[in-house]
């Protein structure tokens, strides 16, 4: 990574002197130099560009929002970038109230809704292309040719069909508007300082809650954003069987490596930490080190998920035999969790409620504990009624599924989980079983085993449609699906 001068402040670098970066090879920048790198420069406008394919959508979101708070100033941050060490940082990823308001993933960007008599006018406020009249888009650490080019204002307003300005100067007019105003805070600490006279907590939050049940109900750009994220990631379940033997050979970072590969070659990136899971680390529900040996004869708790460009991202999870075979008590323990994931997919439906596939599927494995006899001489009503099984299920059986993997998280408890599920809805049903390496309330034989089975289910008008579905689930078939993989 190449070191470079820089200008203390790219906004006023020609009334200041350019300061050397400490310990940069080039002691200053001659004016001939500086001179040189202004001109001679090709124009790379783009124009004529079309609309982003989500651009009626957003506007149709941004109505709803309008709707909701009239009169009101309202400001969706996307966020800046954060450090990782010294002077690199991560990879960014734009709020995902600003992403499903605008369609735009930039850093910095803001969208504004400023009340008017008819509703609200709405402008992106954006970093415009990097200054060359000053030296930024050489000098400076984010500029054109360290980072690359961004879109100009112009170019912006093609794309995401609002009318776009310069964010560096909306702190300012932030501090100084008047009227209610409404906040998505956390995300960008400049625009939260020049509005922190001007919000509470409790409006602000209501923000963030209204925007959070707005996407319980996936548009059609959404749920063909989901398809689109599952597809690929099932395309990554198969390139990790087909180097399993690889994994075997190293650890479970091969396995995550393989799976980011396609997530980064199909899509954004990996919407959440890998769980690559062998062995026993697989009773570990979010095990994201991923350091462990990959065994044969031990079983494989893989939970992926692609994020598309535009940051819809599957969840799905197979447990899988390393060696391409499932052992007597493995299969049994596989096809409790798989009959157990069969009855709460079958309880998602229109008119249902949130829970009744968390409670189907809970009976199943309750079911299927008590069969086994590890819960004593306790009645399945008993053990459900204390909740004894979760010493094995631990988890709930699923969650929203959208822009972000526990999508929705925000909304209101009525509006979620005692909420009614209708058309649109896109939820995962996710069953486990999990004994422990120290449990010593059940069998030997049983200890080190986790199996986890879990799909991306959309409530269709009719009943439900599984996204994921074009991986198998049920034993034979992943049986008969690893060996055809690995020829």
């Amino acid at each position: 990574m190449s070191d470079e001068l820089t200008p203390e402040n790219p906004e006023t670098a020609e009334a200041e002197p350019i300061k050397q970066r400490k310990n940069g090879l080039y002691p200053g920048i001659s004016e001939e130099l500086a001179e040189s790198m202004k001109s001679g420069w090709a124009d790379t406008e783009l124009r004529g560009l079309e609309p982003i394919a989500q651009a009626g959508h957003t506007a149709a979101r941004r109505a709803a929002l309008s709707a909701r708070f009239p009169g009101e100033r309202l400001v969706v941050p996307a966020g800046n970038l954060k450090t990782r060490s010294n002077d690199t940082e991560y990879a960014f990823r734009a709020s995902t109230e600003y992403a499903y308001l605008t369609g735009d993933r930039t850093q910095d960007g803001v969208l504004v809704l400023e009340p008017t008599a008819g509703g609200h006018t709405a402008t992106v406020y954006l970093l415009p292309r990097s200054n060359r009249e000053n030296g930024e888009f050489w000098l400076d650490g984010q500029g054109e040719l360290w980072v690359g080019r961004r879109h100009s204002l112009a170019e912006a307003e093609q794309l995401l069909g609002v009318p776009a300005k310069d964010v560096r100067e909306l702190p300012a007019a932030l501090a100084e508007a008047t009227g209610p105003v409404r906040n998505v805070r956390g995300h960008d600490a400049g625009i939260d300082a020049a509005l922190t006279d001007k919000v509470t907590a409790e409006r602000d939050e209501e923000l963030r809650v209204f925007l959070s049940e707005a996407r319980l109900v996936k548009d059609d750009f959404e749920v063909a954003e989901l398809q689109k994220a599952c597809d690929a990631t099932a395309r990554g379940f198969e390139d990790v069987v087909r180097v399993l033997d690889k994994a075997e050979a190293t650890s479970e970072r091969y396995i995550e490596g393989t799976f980011f590969l396609r997530a980064r070659v199909e899509g954004n990136d990996i919407g959440y930490g890998s769980i690559c899971a062998a062995g026993p680390h697989a009773t570990t529900l979010h095990w994201v080190r991923n350091d462990g040996p990959v065994r044969p004869g031990e079983l494989l708790l893989l939970d992926a998920g692609v994020e598309t460009d535009e940051l819809y991202t599957a969840d799905v999870t197979r447990t899988l035999p390393i060696n391409g075979s499932f052992t007597p008590l493995q299969r049994k323990i596989y096809d409790a969790v798989y009959e157990a994931q069969e009855a709460g997919i079958a309880a998602v439906k229109p008119g249902a409620a949130f829970r009744d596939f968390h409670d189907a599927a809970q009976r199943v494995l309750a079911e299927k504990l008590v069969e086994w006899g590890l819960l004593g001489h306790l009645s399945v009503e008993k053990v459900l009624e204390l909740g004894l099984q979760r010493r094995w299920t631990l988890h709930g059986t699923g969650h929203m599924l959208g822009m972000d993997v526990h999508d929705c998280a925000a909304a209101r408890t009525e509006a979620y989980v005692n909420g009614i599920l209708e058309p649109g809805v896109c939820l995962t049903v996710e069953p486990g079983l999990y004994f422990q390496a120290d449990d010593l309330t059940v069998p030997e034989e049983y200890r080190g085993i986790g199996v986890r089975i879990e799909d991306d289910i959309l409530v269709t008008e009719d009943g439900n449609r599984n996204l994921s579905d074009k991986l198998p689930r049920r034993a034979d078939e992943v049986e008969a699906w690893m060996a055809g993989l690995k020829g």
